[in-house]
Order: C-alpha cells, then structure tokens, then sequence
C-alpha cells in the first residue's frame, strides 16, 4: 500500500474551506489516482482521526492571461473529507 505522502499532496485553504471546518469538513488535494479507500487510510494514518465519510472531484483547467500569453491552470483531484465528531485536524 502507498505511503500518505504518496496520496495527500497539500489541504485546500479558502475561505470556504475555512468555513467548513465548523462542520468537521476538510478539503486536500491528493493525487490523481488515489481511490477514497486510499485517502480515508491516509488521512487516518496522517493526522490520527476516525474519517466518516470521502467525496471526490476531479477539477477543471481554467484558462488564465498574463499579458499577451493566454494559458491554462492545471487540474487536480480534490478530496472533501467528513471527519466522525470529536475528531479535528490541526493544519
């Protein structure tokens, strides 16, 4: 089985983010071909939690300029992890 390092690759910090952490939600990028089986282990095992439930997303590019140059963002799995009361997680 793969490391957590190998599937979580940095938590989602805006202010929605923010936002639900009051509800015990937490979003990660991780990587593209974990399945939610691998990011709940790796969640578990990272931060000593119990996971109630993992969404996914894979997001899309959107197109970005800067000056005369037109390109694209890059995409990336998004994991929307429900944690079972009692549980945070300190980032």
């Amino acid at each position: 089985m793969k490391h957590y390092s190998d599937i979580i690759i940095a938590p989602v910090i805006t202010e929605k983010s923010m936002a639900e952490r009051q509800n015990n939600v937490y979003i990660f990028k991780v990587a593209k071909n974990a399945t939610k089986d691998e990011i709940k282990f790796a969640i578990e095992e990272a931060f000593k939690v119990s996971v109630k439930s993992v969404n996914t997303l894979n997001t899309k590019s959107k197109r970005r300029r800067v000056g005369k140059y037109a390109g694209k963002t890059k995409t990336y799995k998004k994991a929307i992890v429900t944690l079972k009361d009692g549980s945070t997680i300190d980032l």
